[in-house]
């Protein structure tokens, strides 16, 4: 088997410098291109050791040092945590383009010849693997901030009613929802009306919003308990109709306030 030593650079360069610019991206490091290339230009020159006899835990701990300097060059140090949080999402970005570039080599290989997958001489799963891999980091970094930004949003809350019941729900603040009683100004708390069977007393709350006006049941609740809020008990629980995947009850933003 023919093997292309400046293929092999080129290719493990360009991985090297997608997975760094990604982790980069990730982790909201400020760190110029200029780091990034040297960094991803020590992992590409370390492919010249897969000449060198290692045994297994040689190899390891090889592997293990050049990440750990590749990270060095890129990132700099700070402190440990910094330097093993990079090292972390180092790997973790790693292993989700080697699930990529297996994908691609299933995909689209034609002729396997090593490492790499050949049609007439031109090894297409290089060129698909980094159009791919681009792709498909883009997408994965980018639900990763979204993930971050909802989840800090969720929120476990206990709501007890005045004939002892307790409804546990998973809910979610919705910075939209600004519903107040209009006479005591108490924020309203929006829960699944089909997720609730109580024989308390149905209140009748008018609301208005920007597409809708009504009346909206609401019930009073001796108090709620919202995690990393605290106790509430000035509030009201309207019943209400909610279609929000895995949530049951939808915050008001006043409960923040205080």
């Amino acid at each position: 088997m023919k093997v292309y030593i400046d293929l092999i650079l080129v290719t493990n360069f360009l991985f090297d410098f997608i997975i760094l610019i990604s982790s980069s991206i990730i982790l909201k490091r400020n760190t110029k291109i200029i780091r990034i290339v040297f960094g991803a230009l020590f992992g590409s020159l370390t492919m010249l050791s897969l000449f060198i006899r290692f045994n297994t835990i040689s190899l390891f701990f090889f592997k293990l040092f050049v990440s750990m300097v590749m990270i060095f060059i890129t990132f700099g140090y700070k402190n440990y945590k910094y330097f093993f949080k990079n090292l972390y999402y180092l790997y973790m970005v790693s292993i989700i383009l080697g699930g990529i570039l297996y994908f691609v080599n299933i995909q689209f290989s034609y002729k396997n010849n090593g490492l790499l997958f050949v049609i007439n001489g031109f090894s297409l799963n290089i060129v698909v693997g980094i159009i791919l891999s681009i792709i498909i980091l883009y997408k994965y970094i980018k639900n990763i901030k979204l993930l971050k930004t909802n989840y800090n949003k969720y929120y476990k809350i206990n709501i007890y009613l005045k004939n002892g019941k307790v409804f546990t729900f998973n809910a979610f603040l919705d910075t939209g929802n600004k519903l107040v009683d209009p006479y005591k100004k108490w924020p309203i708390i929006i829960v699944n009306e089909d997720k609730i069977k109580t024989e308390d007393k149905i209140l009748l709350v008018p609301y208005h919003t920007v597409n809708n006006e009504g009346l909206l049941k609401c019930i009073k609740p001796s108090r709620v308990y919202i995690e990393d809020i605290g106790y509430k008990n000035k509030v009201f629980i309207g019943l209400s109709n909610i279609n929000i995947d895995g949530v049951d009850c939808i915050l008001n933003e006043r409960l923040l306030e205080g």
